[in-house]
């Protein structure tokens, strides 16, 4: 994986909608929530990651969709709310900012792809498993 260039100038908004969109898109309304709930999680319970969305979201490799060679990173930048999905990342992302997002991982601060087993998880139980993705607390106390 290769460090991204820099950004174009984003709000908070459109750097989570576009990390739910670029991640978990094809999961739907749910599965991007699921993520939000990362991303809120996160936020919460400040660690090495950061403590605000757009720091959470654009730490270095801990969303695959932003790294330069990822194939997600160009889609998420010239998505639309043409988009169906992108409109959803976008009220997703509302939810998030406003305190109003439900919790559905469990309190999970990390997670993959079913089809995928990274390091981190190896012998980790999921706190939840939603569409292809499962979730994990490891960093929240």
């Amino acid at each position: 994986m290769t460090q991204s260039p820099p950004l174009p100038a984003m709000t908070a908004r459109e750097v989570i909608a576009r990390t739910l969109w670029g991640e978990a898109r094809g999961e739907g309304r749910n599965g991007m929530a699921a993520v939000a709930c990362v991303i809120q999680n996160r936020v919460r319970n400040p660690r090495w990651w950061g403590s605000s969305p757009i720091t959470v979201c654009l730490k270095p490799y801990q969303f695959s969709c932003w790294l330069a060679d990822d194939p997600n990173r160009a889609k998420l930048l010239a998505v639309t709310d043409r988009d169906a999905s992108y409109r959803a990342a976008l009220e997703i992302a509302d939810s998030l900012l406003s305190g109003r997002l439900a919790e559905v991982t469990n309190g999970a601060d990390h997670y993959h792809t079913a089809g995928v087993s990274p390091a981190w998880s190896g012998g980790k139980k999921p706190v939840a498993v939603i569409g292809n993705h499962r979730f994990f607390r490891l960093e929240l106390k």
